[in-house]
């Protein structure tokens, strides 16, 4: 498991954003085009059938399958840099990271401008605490204790 300082979390979280923001988009258009379709198969349930455009269904059905890809491959490459993406709906991600003995996860949400929590694996999002000097002095060697 690839673990993260607090400053390498950090200089990521540009290119995740946008990583984030692509997901989510394409999630919601991917929901926008089920929900189409299953309105359309409400209208022909509740009219006891009718003539259904099927090129038009095809492709709205092909651009769900795109949008869900463009999901697919953005979670993959956040997963291929080494973060944890914990809730999509949210742009929740864990970056896991050594502290003392222990792998710990920092821990950041879409909108927050730095990363300012971490959690234990075990104690996920409700256990989250502020990021403190042991995380800090880890990130930047320079800020030892005299």
């Amino acid at each position: 498991m690839k673990t993260f300082t607090l400053d390498e979390a950090q200089s990521l979280l540009p290119v995740l954003e946008s990583l984030l923001k692509r997901a989510i988009e394409c999630k919601t258009s991917a929901e926008q085009a089920e929900s189409d379709i299953s309105e359309l198969a409400q209208r022909i349930y509740l009219a006891g059938g009718m003539r259904v455009d099927v090129s038009k269904v095809a492709k709205i059905r092909a651009e769900a399958e795109t949008h869900l890809q463009c999901v697919r491959e953005s979670v993959a490459e956040m997963d291929s840099i080494g973060v944890q993406v914990k809730d999509l709906e949210s742009g929740l991600l864990d970056f896991p990271c050594r502290l003392d003995d222990e792998v710990v996860l920092l821990c950041w949400r879409m909108g927050e401008t730095t990363i300012e929590h971490w959690h234990t694996m075990e104690s996920g999002f409700k256990g989250r605490q502020p990021v403190d000097e042991r995380f800090r002095r880890r990130s930047n060697p320079s800020r030892r204790p005299n």
